[in-house]
């Protein structure tokens, strides 16, 4: 599948966003064949940029930069000056979708906010990206994903109950808010390109991360909900699901997944503890789950006595659901995601070549990821403003005035 048959050819993404949530939107869109124009400040880009080392041998840009914006063309415009608000309206003009995430209000004084841009191209499909919405007691703040992490409760729910050693809430290791928002806000997007399809006009997608980390709650939030009882933190257990955890082995860790009673009776054969699995206190989930205390230390004792790839290769061999716990070194190593072609080796102007993240989709056997490298900064912008039209004389001085 080339460029121009992916589901996206053709579609003109303006993204002025970044950081993260908005820029993995972009890349979202760009892997999907969409031409997305990223538009950045002279001189010094989206903060990501900087945000480093590490950096990427060769060229200027930080590993964090990299991570979210394959597949884009970047233009470096001065929103602030008058003569930039007139090339970012220019693309807007062409565009069908403009994503962005300045504080709420923070465009209308450049004439750029939702009501301005509308009037310009009522088909323009606008996504804000915000830290609590566009309507909310916290709009007025800036949104940081780790805050949100606390706010929105899911810091509650991770890391190890108060009472052990090392208890305490912990954020997740990436930026789990970020990241889902920029899926969620790529989805609205889609449904709103379908939408227009059959009324003729865009619309304002409002996203907010705050929305997000609670959405993405999920059981949890249910349990809650449902119970009435606030869930505490369980380390690597499953407040519904046991044996859901990780556990020690002889020479290490790994996670046993059992969904279910006839693997349990499966996974206590493995241990040599087929009783456990005909205790009442233990034969369902229900009752796993209100004995784990009980429970849960017999199993330690035992998985603590073999190695984690004799565990591993016992329990696959009856269909019980395992796995180790992998540093990144052995991620990228793992047969699968070399078969599935899960690291992306991209041609770089400045350093060769990138290796990046693929997209994970895939449309009828092909991998949905950009064939591009994230551009350095201001890398496309003599080309694109000349496809605007505006001459190499006129786009000298702009560079001179320091617009462009």
């Amino acid at each position: 599948m080339n460029e121009l048959t992916k589901p996206l050819a053709g579609i003109k993404v303006l993204d002025i966003s970044r950081v993260l949530a908005g820029p993995w939107c972009g890349q979202m869109l760009a892997d999907m064949g969409a031409d997305v124009i990223k538009v950045e400040r002279p001189g010094s880009g989206d903060d990501t940029r900087h945000w480093g080392p590490p950096w990427l041998a060769g060229s200027e840009e930080s590993a964090y930069y990299l991570c979210a914006n394959r597949g884009k063309r970047s233009v470096t415009v001065d929103m602030a000056k008058p003569e930039g608000q007139a090339v970012i309206k220019q693309l807007v003009a062409n565009s069908d979708v403009l994503i962005e995430n300045f504080k709420v209000g923070g465009l209308k004084r450049y004439g750029l906010d939702y009501a301005s841009l509308k009037a310009l191209n009522p088909r323009l499909i606008y996504c804000s990206i915000t830290g609590f919405g566009q309507e909310s007691p916290y709009a007025h703040r800036a949104g940081y994903d780790f805050m949100i992490q606390a706010m929105g409760g899911i810091m509650s729910l991770t890391g190890k109950p108060d009472s052990e050693p090392g208890g305490g809430p912990v954020k997740s290791g990436v930026a789990f808010t970020d990241i889902f928002t920029g899926l969620y806000a790529a989805n609205a997007i889609l449904a709103a390109l379908y939408q227009r399809r059959d009324s003729g006009e865009g619309c304002h997608i409002d996203m907010a991360l705050m929305d997000v980390q609670v959405g993405v709650l999920a059981n949890q939030a249910l349990n809650y909900l449902t119970s009435g009882n606030v869930p505490q933190r369980l380390g690597n257990a499953h407040p519904n699901i046991v044996p859901y955890q990780a556990f020690a082995t002889q020479d290490g860790h790994m996670i046993t997944a059992v969904g279910n009673d006839e693997q349990f009776k499966r996974f206590c054969a493995v241990l040599s503890l087929p009783a456990l699995a005909e205790d009442p206190r233990f034969a369902t989930n229900g009752a796993r789950v209100n004995n784990r205390a009980l429970l849960v230390p017999q199993l330690e004792a035992a998985l603590a006595q073999r190695s984690t790839d004799e565990w591993l290769a016992a329990f696959e061999a009856v269909g019980v659901p395992c796995g180790p716990i992998n540093t990144l070194d052995r991620v990228f190593d793992d047969p699968h995601v070399k078969a599935r072609g899960l690291k992306q080796t991209l041609p770089h102007d400045q350093a060769g070549q990138v290796d990046l993240v693929a997209n994970p989709i895939r449309f009828n056997g092909v991998q949905m990821s950009a064939t591009t490298a994230p551009p350095h900064l201001g890398q496309h912008t003599e080309s694109v403003l000349e496809e605007l039209g505006i001459s190499l004389e006129q786009r000298t001085a702009m560079r001179a005035a320091g617009i462009i």
